[in-house]
């Protein structure tokens, strides 16, 4: 369905991202990964699907560096077709106690770096198809862009933010070819999430199965964490014909979360 297009996926070395970034690749499309860490071991799997990818290792805190990784991607592959703002991080701490600098780097990575991906990446999107516009932008939010939790004040409001830009967006360009949509995962069992199930069975003694339905009893009703691969899927619906008209919506893949 996509081949021809070039998928470029933000923080995609690993969880959501490459997960995303995989499920468009089963469809076609060429990525550009971008990610800290290991980018060959996400490379390989996704040459594997028969696609050609590309890496870049922008700092999504610096406006510059976005702006190289977007002409990279240009150059490599004539445009991006599809944008996937994914990159995150996460920092917990009451407001009172909140490192100003940890607030900067969570609304520069979670929030901005979408607003600056987004700008770059429109003119090309909307000039495609003989002038009248292709293009899919999905920012992957979070059901904390739906509702709140304590302690997690930066999060909370760049995801907030992250669902309004999308609004925005989608309604800037309506009579466009070009659609704007939010997803909102719940609890993903990402390594991050690996890591707070492992520290909750340790500190309370309990098994990893145990600690893992306490940590989804406390906001998740199904009990069950949301895969990579179901999000993809999802992607994968937002870029298909079917989701022509479907603009501005935030998509919450929560198992129930924010329906409580």
């Amino acid at each position: 369905m996509l081949k021809g297009k070039t998928a470029l996926v933000t923080g995609s070395t690993s969880g959501i991202g490459l997960g995303i970034a995989k499920a468009l690749a089963q469809q076609g499309a060429n990525i550009v990964l971008n990610g800290f860490g290991d980018a060959q071991g996400p490379k390989r799997e996704i040459e594997a699907l028969g696609v050609e990818v590309d890496y870049h290792g922008a700092d999504m805190s610096l406006p510059a560096e976005i702006e190289a990784m977007m002409a990279f991607a240009a150059q490599r592959f004539g445009r991006v077709d599809i944008l996937v703002n994914n990159a995150g991080i996460q920092h917990v701490a009451r407001v009172e106690h909140f490192p100003p600098e940890r607030w900067d780097a969570v609304i520069a990575i979670n929030l901005s770096s979408a607003f600056h991906a987004t700008r770059l990446a429109l003119p090309a999107m909307l000039a495609a198809d003989a002038g009248k516009g292709w293009g899919r932008i999905i920012n992957v939010a979070s059901v904390h862009g739906l509702v709140a939790s304590a302690e997690k004040s930066a999060y909370v409001a760049a995801k907030h933010g992250l669902v309004g830009l999308t609004k925005v967006t989608a309604l800037e360009n309506a009579t466009t070819g070009v659609t704007c949509n939010a997803i909102c995962p719940g609890w993903v069992l990402t390594p991050l999430v690996q890591k707070q199930v492992d520290a909750k069975a340790q500190a309370l003694n309990l098994s990893n199965a145990e600690a893992t339905k306490l940590l989804l009893g406390e906001k998740e009703p199904s009990l069950q964490f949301t895969t990579p691969e179901e999000l993809g899927a999802l992607a994968v619906f937002f870029c298909s014909p079917a989701a022509d008209n479907v603009r501005g919506v935030a998509w919450n893949m929560d198992g129930g979360w924010a329906a409580q």
